[in-house]
């Protein structure tokens, strides 16, 4: 049924239920797993009286954001080894976490995408928006939503 799924996770307690389901998801089928977590690229400040960090410091908190998500995607990596699941284990470097996941979905030529969501509603969701709804709407590839 699925060759190729995509789970995308931050490493949070919600998101490793994504990672689980899309383990045995992957178990059930057969298929290989794609573990993507999505690094954000560091804020520039531009306004009047905003403290900018030296080039040198930027890159270096980017490369330790690098290394934690690197940690992450290994974690899903080494709890498919044990299942005998093959799993690539990739990081993406965007502030769109919606569109990185959608294109590294297809880049992968993933067939499920594999997602929590937080559930927020109300003045919460307009104020922090949701990445699930927008992979929801711009996705082509069908997604399945845990909470």
């Amino acid at each position: 049924m699925y060759k190729r799924i995509l789970v995308a996770t931050d490493g949070s307690k919600l998101s490793q239920k994504a990672v689980e389901h899309g383990l045995a998801l992957a178990d059930l089928t057969g298929a290989e797993l794609v573990a993507l977590k999505v690094i954000p690229r560091y804020p520039q400040t531009y306004f009047e009286g905003g403290v900018a960090l030296a080039a040198a410091e930027i890159s270096k908190i980017e490369a330790q954001w690098q290394e934690e998500a690197m940690q992450v995607v290994n974690a899903v990596k080494a709890a498919g080894q044990k299942r005998e699941i093959k799993v690539k284990a990739i990081t993406a470097k965007s502030d769109l976490v919606s569109e990185a996941i959608i294109a590294n979905a297809k880049r992968s030529k993933c067939d499920l995408i594999v997602m929590a969501s937080h559930g927020r509603r109300g003045i919460k969701r307009l104020l922090l928006g949701s990445e699930t709804t927008q992979v929801l709407t711009h996705s082509h590839i069908p997604v399945l939503v845990l909470r």
